[in-house]
């Protein structure tokens, strides 16, 4: 158990780590969650509230629109329909989805609880960075408890998204019984009952069959939200029941694979692996997360009763059992040079120089007057078309998936056409040759003036900043 902030502790895991992905993070409901007095949580709370000025950091909007402009896209057109919070939201949600995609393993799945306020956004961004071919299923959580107004249908139902990494994924492994009671009518010679469908195909008793994507506490009670009884309950208003992440963890991993939850929270997805043998790693901001992961063990009998001891600064230190523990501190990757993921291993081995650390707005503004020429107006590298400054786009000479760096040694200013025809699959000389075809070339030797401008601001930065 990890406690601190979910985005430093992902990004120093091992590439290809985790088999099982199993979170309910913010959802963007637009207001603060406390948990409740005198309960195991009490003193909990979380905000979901999100603001572009105060939330965003600007490192996150440069490596989503660097290395996943398809998501950026996805963010910009959120902010626009539903406003900065949502677009605030996605940024936060991006970041830390790019570093579960990472850790994940190539057979591995991640299910990601959302509600409809945000869901077909989120959806949006797991598209980007999972692939939308690996898009599994929309899981409908339906739940007893929720709104009900007067005017509308009833609000009684979660999202759940399931995406693989690869099309290389663990099958589903759970079954449900099927609705063929009294139906059974027939015993093989083991003795097994089944029934014979119009086709011919017998259906066994005792097969069971595949969950539909629908889960519903009409299903099994045990899928209802949790009222104030329920012996589950730590006091977190958004907690969910352990029989929802147990299905979950049961469908898509084996014993003893690592399942990962870093929006831990209650530790629901954690106790639910530990009940069903497999191993966790849960990451919470929360300081008392330990102590509820200790006494929800303890309550389901899992392990040794907590204790605790005064160091010797008077200060109460929880311990955990030999097996389990929990720190505030980052772990040290030791996946260099690992074949599991070559191509996911950090790009840089060396301690970034200053100009190298600029940040996308400050290689604009250094590009854009070094691409300047006449009252203001910038030369695009790609047609040769003088643009005002709204109208041009950063992009990379050498695009990422060819080694291209994000730094200003490998940026160029382009307008937004060239930058859409460009895209992240062609060099700038690809570029030109396709705006030729195409005949949008306006100029080529301005073009090339303008890779030049862009080339010579590189060498000054870097002398400039040494």
């Amino acid at each position: 158990m990890f406690h601190g902030d979910n985005l430093e502790f992902m990004r120093a895991m091992n590439s290809s780590s985790v088999h099982l992905i199993a979170t309910d993070p913010p959802f963007n409901k637009g207001r603060d969650f406390h948990a409740t007095p005198d309960s195991l949580a009490s003193g909990a709370s979380f905000q979901d509230r999100w603001s572009w000025e105060k939330d965003v950091h600007e490192e996150w909007k440069d490596q989503i629109s660097d290395d996943h402009p398809n998501v950026w896209h996805a963010i910009e057109s959120a902010q626009v329909s539903y406003g900065d919070d949502m677009g605030a939201f996605l940024c936060f949600m991006a970041v830390r989805l790019v570093s579960m995609h990472r850790i994940l393993r190539d057979d591995g799945s991640i299910y990601l609880h959302c509600d409809p306020t945000a869901s077909h956004y989120l959806k949006m961004l797991m598209d980007g960075i999972f692939g939308r071919k690996n898009f599994r299923n929309e899981i409908v959580w339906h739940y007893v408890f929720g709104t009900s107004p007067k005017a509308d249908f009833r609000r009684k139902h979660d999202s759940i998204l399931r995406y693989s990494k690869t099309d290389d994924y663990l099958p589903v492994a759970v079954r449900v019984p099927r609705r063929m009671a009294g139906r059974y009518d027939k015993t093989d010679e083991a003795g097994r009952k089944y029934h014979v469908n119009g086709a011919g195909r017998r259906f066994y008793e005792d097969e069971g069959r595949m969950p539909d994507d629908v889960w519903s506490y009409l299903e099994d009670p045990a899928f209802s939200q949790l009222n104030s009884m329920s012996y589950e309950r730590v006091g977190y208003p958004t907690q969910k029941p352990l029989a929802l992440y147990e299905r979950i963890i049961k469908a898509s991993s084996n014993e003893m694979d690592i399942v990962f939850d870093p929006f831990a929270g209650c530790a629901t997805t954690c106790i639910a692996a530990e009940r069903l043998g497999r191993q966790w790693v849960g990451i919470d901001l929360w300081k008392n997360a330990a102590e509820v992961v200790l006494d929800r063990l303890e309550k389901e009998g899992l392990k040794a009763p907590k204790y605790t001891r005064r160091n010797e600064k008077n200060k109460q230190v929880f311990l955990f059992p030999e097996d389990m523990h929990f720190t505030s501190e980052l772990p040290t990757r030791t996946d260099d040079g690992v074949v599991a993921a070559p191509s996911l291993l950090p790009s840089f081995k060396h301690e970034l120089a200053p100009w190298e650390k600029l940040s996308r707005n400050q290689i604009f503004k250094e590009l854009q007057t070094a691409q300047s020429i006449n009252d203001g107006y910038v030369l695009c590298a790609g047609c040769g078309r003088e643009m005002e400054p709204p109208f041009m786009e950063l992009d990379h000479v050498t695009p990422n998936s060819d080694g291209g760096s994000n730094d200003i040694s490998n940026r160029i200013l382009l307008c937004r056409p060239c930058n859409s025809t460009k895209s992240n699959k062609i060099t700038i000389s690809g570029l030109r040759r396709s705006n030729k075809a195409s005949g949008w070339m306006q100029d080529e030797q301005l073009a090339e003036r303008a890779s030049a401008l862009a080339k010579q601001k590189y060498h000054e930065v870097r002398h400039s900043m040494r």
